[in-house]
């Protein structure tokens, strides 16, 4: 039973509503007396903070590399957690035990700083200054780019924390992912051998991925050869029409954990429908576009399928986002309701000390707000009034996305950009750098304040202190920040560089702000019917995804899914599918071990060797850059 159903319970007759000042302080008092450990357990320490900071230093690198691999970033909080309490212990016993073991609560702390270092600073790089990169084929300067991913994750940060007493404190809304990072710490402290084994299953598949990583990436490249060309083993597949399949690129198999593990994750609706969508644009409409002359050569296949698959993925993300509209409305009225409940209350607030001090809330975000209007300016010749309002769009925006998340652990970052490339696109029309910039502002300022809240969620069932946690989230960013920065640039010298990795993020930030500022006529015949195309299929698959029986919803395509098959290598989808099909069949042949197994080990071999790609990406950047 949760805290809220147990307060609910004790409250017969229907005597407090649950929305009242009186059952909110009733609930407060509960986890004040029941829950909340105080001072004397250690937390916000410099050993907790520093250790925050180089995992969250390292999962930043991680996630850039994924944005820029495959569109998307991974959860740090319960990665950073296994790691920190096994590098503890192993650290522990190089001192012969003369150090203490951390306490849940210094870990908790721990995460809240990895937590904001690996994901709330790279995404606006690997998104929006990538799609820069692939439009004016030269850098934005690290004097720009520092500070703005600075200023928007320090944003993100500020702005959790009014929501975090509504939306944790008040309304008591699940954050699933933070749940189950308190649940992963209480099972470690509590020396659950289920735990420390699935802990040790992370340790061991982040080992496997970073020398898969070397092996295919570094100089030992032998195992490249090991990539299979589906034609020479698919009888029918070596040819359609006039178009060898072995022309069209990334038609094989790579074998990649980190796509494997990719694929193990998302699971096997998600991973399907992309192989449905990779053989369908391989296998029938492509050939089709190629010998129809729309495409010059069969190398530029997905430059022409990227429209259809962007549309997909906008489309279905805007709908789905528009169904959400009560979840929009109690976003709005929340922030009443919180104003009217703190007038009632008063002075008299239990949790002063605990709770970040609104106060705060004022320091940080007025300044903060201006360095962001004047940065949009000196550095995009965004106008102050334009520089303001993506700021303003970026405080609603991430109301909704932190709700949303809260509610159904999913964060609509994808509509969240796309709102404010469509509102820029009418107010600043032909202008693609200020339609790109806007929207970075806004999805990286919604994306660090919902991870930051599930951190908190975390904190608040094991009986954290609040300020605390916020202090450690505030001082990841700036880990973060000079980590990730610097490992962009080194990653990624030039635009050469970005092609290689066909980024699907980028390019569709880079297809969006293209076809808003240029217009339908700059888009091939073909492509825009595949674009109307891709629209009707998103809305279709959003509305009956939302509306279908939660038993058949399993049946129901995935729009994401469909949509990244037409963007990125078809290498990728096949890769994913296998990693689905192992984590199904582990579920079938032994179902409890693969509950307790499959989601570490997948997630190790994605971070271990994203990992090593990205290092190895910097030295032979750096090795190339020292012959000239």
């Amino acid at each position: 039973m949760t805290e809220k159903e147990t307060i609910e319970a004790d409250t017969t007759g229907g005597e407090l509503k649950a929305d009242s000042p009186e059952y909110h302080d009733l609930v407060q008092k509960r986890w004040l007396e029941e829950t909340y450990q105080g001072d004397s357990v250690p937390q916000l320490t410099l050993r907790a903070v520093l250790m925050g900071g180089f995992i969250g230093s390292l999962m930043s690198i991680s996630n850039l590399y994924t944005t820029l691999k495959l569109g998307w970033s991974f959860g740090v909080a319960i990665t950073a957690c296994v790691l920190s309490f096994v590098i503890w212990r192993f650290v522990r016993v190089l001192s012969g035990n003369k150090l203490s073991q951390m306490s849940i609560l210094e870990n908790n702390c721990m995460q809240s700083t990895a937590s904001a270092a690996g994901y709330s600073t790279g995404a606006t790089i690997g998104t929006a200054f990538a799609a820069l990169l692939l439009i004016n084929k030269v850098h934005i300067g690290w004097e720009i780019v520092l500070p703005w991913t600075l200023i928007t994750a320090a944003l993100g940060v500020f702005l959790a924390v009014p929501m975090k007493r509504q939306m944790i404190n008040r309304e008591q809304l699940p954050f699933p992912d933070g749940i189950a990072a308190a649940q992963t710490l209480r099972s470690l402290y509590g020396q659950s051998k289920q735990a420390i084994h699935q802990a040790y299953a992370l340790v061991s598949s982040l080992g496997i991925g970073a020398v898969v990583g070397l092996l295919g990436k570094g100089h030992f490249k032998w195992i490249t050869e090991l990539h299979l060309k589906l034609p020479e083993l698919i009888p029918f597949a070596g040819k359609t029409g006039t178009v060898q399949l072995s022309q069209l690129p990334g038609f094989g198999f790579e074998p990649s954990v980190l796509l494997i593990g990719a694929g193990m994750i998302v699971g096997l609706r998600v991973s399907a429908s992309m192989l449905v969508g990779a053989l369908l644009l391989y296998l029938v409409i492509g050939p089709r576009i190629i010998e129809a002359g729309d495409i010059k050569a069969p190398g530029e296949l997905l430059r022409w399928s990227l429209w259809t698959g962007t549309s997909i993925m906008v489309a279905s993300g805007l709908t789905a986002f528009a169904i959400q509209w009560k979840t929009i409305l109690k976003a709005f009225s929340s922030v009443k309701k919180a104003a009217q409940q703190g007038a009632e209350e008063g002075g008299a607030d239990p949790l002063k000390d605990i709770e970040v001090p609104a106060k705060w809330l004022l320091i940080g975000l007025i300044p903060l707000t201006l360095l962001m209007v004047f940065l949009q300016w000196i550095a995009f010749s965004i106008s102050p009034p334009l520089g303001l309002l993506s700021v303003v769009m970026s405080f609603l925006l991430a109301l909704v996305a932190c709700r949303a998340t809260g509610e159904t652990n999913i964060t609509p970052i994808g509509a969240m950009g796309k709102i404010t490339q469509l509102t820029y696109a009418f107010l600043a029309p032909s202008n693609i750098t200020t339609n790109l910039m806007a929207a970075s502002v806004t999805a990286n300022v919604a994306s660090s304040s919902a991870d930051l809240l599930t951190d908190l969620k975390s904190g608040y069932l094991l009986g954290a202190n609040a300020r605390k946690q916020f202090i450690a989230q505030f001082i990841g960013i700036f880990f973060g920040t000079l980590a990730v920065v610097p490992a962009w640039f080194m990653m990624i010298p030039d635009k050469e560089a970005l092609d290689k990795f066909n980024p699907p993020a980028a390019l569709m930030w880079k297809a969006v702000a293209e076809a808003l500022s240029k217009g339908l006529d700059y888009i091939p015949h073909t492509a825009q019917i595949g674009i109307l195309i891709g629209a009707a299929i998103g809305i279709t698959l959003a509305i009956v995804d939302y509306y279908a029986p939660a038993k058949y919803k399993k049946y129901v395509p995935s729009a994401m899914g469909l949509g990244l098959a037409w963007v990125v290598y078809f290498a990728n989808c096949f890769s994913f599918f296998v990693g689905a099909v192992i984590a199904w069949l582990w579920g079938k042949l032994n179902e409890q071990n693969a509950a307790v197994y499959v989601i570490p080990v997948a997630s190790g071999a994605v971070a271990g060797e994203s990992l090593m790609c990205a290092i190895i990406a910097m030295i032979t950047a750096a090795e190339a850059l020292g012959k000239f």
